[in-house]
């Protein structure tokens, strides 16, 4: 990846597509969100991914960031993150401890900011 300065931030040119990063949200997305979107998606894959492995496929999944707590005093440094997946499908809710325990062990977003940020991971399934 490469970044270069702008105006008003920093643009990356990547495969997908060009990737604005600015402090000002108007003019690109901002580095704690890119960080809590990262945590948010990675672990939405891998609890689609171990559903499958368990047969009970999702019909879809929708991810909320409930909760975002930064410190002010360091900085504006992320303490928690607490994201909350809406599950439709056939799924049997007496595995999905499992299943979440799973994610936070196979997500690699995660498990790289283990020791500095809380993610805490709630669900709730439709049928």
């Amino acid at each position: 990846m490469k970044f270069t300065m702008t105006e008003n931030g920093f643009s990356g040119d990547l495969p997908f597509g060009a990737l604005n990063v600015s402090t000002n949200e108007e003019l690109g997305f901002r580095p704690y969100q890119l960080m809590v979107a990262s945590l948010a998606i990675c672990s939405a894959g891998i609890v689609r991914k171990v559903l499958e492995k368990k047969r009970m496929p999702a019909d879809d999944i929708q991810v909320e960031v409930k909760e975002v707590v930064r410190i002010d005093e360091e900085a504006g440094r992320i303490e928690k993150v607490h994201i909350h997946f809406v599950i439709k499908g056939d799924i049997d809710d007496s595995k999905m401890d499992r299943v979440l325990e799973l994610t936070q062990k196979n997500c690699s977003m995660v498990r790289s900011v283990e020791d500095s940020i809380e993610v805490v991971e709630t669900y709730e399934l439709i049928k």
